[in-house]
């Protein structure tokens, strides 16, 4: 359904200096006219796959990928339909692949399409000691100081290029997962099983920002939060699982706290539900009343615009949250001067990252955290004060239930 995205995604592979290749386009249960207006303008230039439905982001490119295979094809590569390739990106990931015998990935080094002067990922690291990961130069700019590859842990598909030869060893993507972390897990198979995956600075991709954050729905929450959860249970050391209970209990309070205090319980709802669903194992498309409608209230921040003329805003470095909020004042017909500076009689507002590792109880400014949580009054307070005392009996109370469906997983799998 990004019809004008695809049409510049299929001119920009069509004008690659690198020639010997055939490209076959997956639509994806699409709805808009991406299938006619593909027809109409590349009717002899490409094959066009047509899925009935959306089969998920792994499952969309194994049907390309699975095509293509049949053929022959000592390499075979995945493009994301909002991706624009450099003329020079299939040919270098081509080159690195055929002089580096030791790789059995290579990606593309990717810049926003929004600010294409911006990296967005030049490969990651997965990092099992927060059990996160790690985007190597995120939003950094070309300095000459860059490597001219990396090997990574993991890279996204959305410009990835891989050996025939590894998909016989490691299969082709995950489907289970449906959506994220698809790519971290097929990369992470291909390490394990002896090979490397390289991420290739003279392989140039622009990539419209991932949609991991909630716009209309919890859809893309689901998601991210089931195969995050799978990705570490199943890829963790045995001697780590409990530190990694811990880790996840913890961000999955600090959701159900914010939640509660903020009234919003769909994200709640979504999150629990996920985080259900992986421990017990059930993948794929997301089942039932698990993907819920936004249902945040604006109300307690247009109570703090009431009557006001001036307001001092500290930003903090979160600039995003401030704007944010700005724009919901003027949005919403107030006329607020914004000043940087306290000024005697006109109140404050301080941005944070978390409201509930405030100290100052003071109630002499309020506080607005980057989840848009607020600290404005004694009820607040109360929040504040009873988080951590609250974090540790739910991970108290969690832990040996995570543990217990994380250790059936693994047996499943075959991991002891």
């Amino acid at each position: 359904n990004k019809e004008d995205a695809v049409l510049d995604c299929i001119q920009s592979i069509l004008e690659s200096k690198f020639t010997d290749y055939d490209l076959y386009v997956v639509d994806n249960g699409s709805t808009d006219n991406s299938v006619r207006r593909i027809k109409e303008i590349y009717p002899a230039k490409l094959t066009l796959l047509e899925n009935r439905e959306n089969l998920g982001g792994s499952g969309g490119f194994n049907t390309g990928l699975k095509e293509a295979y049949k053929k022959g094809y000592p390499y075979l590569m995945c493009v994301d339909n909002d991706a624009l390739l450099d003329e020079n990106a299939i040919g270098s990931l081509y080159n690195f692949l055929e002089n580096h015998s030791e790789a059995g990935m290579a990606a593309a080094k990717v810049y926003h399409l929004e600010a294409p002067e911006y990296i967005q990922q030049f490969g990651q690291k997965i990092d099992f000691k927060n059990f996160c990961t790690e985007v190597y130069y995120y939003n950094e700019t070309e300095d000459g100081s860059m490597p001219e590859y990396l090997y990574v842990d993991s890279a996204a598909a959305c410009s990835l290029m891989v050996r025939r030869s590894i998909i016989d060893k490691i299969g082709f993507m995950p489907e289970e997962n449906f959506l994220y972390w698809d790519d971290t897990e097929w990369c992470y198979r291909c390490n394990l099983s002896g090979y490397k995956v390289a991420s290739v600075g003279k392989a140039k991709a622009l990539h419209a920002m991932g949609a991991k954050n909630e716009v209309v729905n919890t859809f893309p929450t689901y998601y991210a939060w089931r195969n995050w959860i799978v990705f570490f249970a199943r890829h963790t050391k045995n001697e780590d699982l409990g530190r990694m209970a811990e880790t996840f209990l913890g961000s999955l309070f600090q959701v159900t706290y914010e939640g509660l205090h903020t009234g919003c319980e769909n994200r709640t709802r979504t999150v629990m539900l996920a985080y259900d669903d992986a421990i017990h194992g059930i993948m794929g498309k997301a089942g039932k009343n698990r993907i819920f409608n936004l249902d945040f209230d604006d109300t307690p921040f247009l109570h703090l615009f009431e009557g006001k003329e001036k307001i001092c805003l500290e930003e903090n470095n979160f600039p995003g949250t401030a704007e944010w909020l700005r724009e919901l004042a003027a949005d919403n017909g107030y006329n607020i001067i914004w000043t940087v500076k306290p000024e005697k009689n006109v109140p404050a507002i301080s941005i944070c990252e978390n409201i509930f590792e405030i100290e100052d109880l003071s109630l002499q400014k309020i506080y607005i955290d980057i989840n848009r949580c607020i600290f404005a009054t004694e009820e607040d307070a109360l929040d504040i004060i009873n988080y951590n005392y609250s974090k540790r009996s739910f991970i108290y109370a969690q832990k040996p239930v995570f543990l217990e469906c994380i250790r059936k997983l693994r047996n499943g799998w075959g991991i002891e």
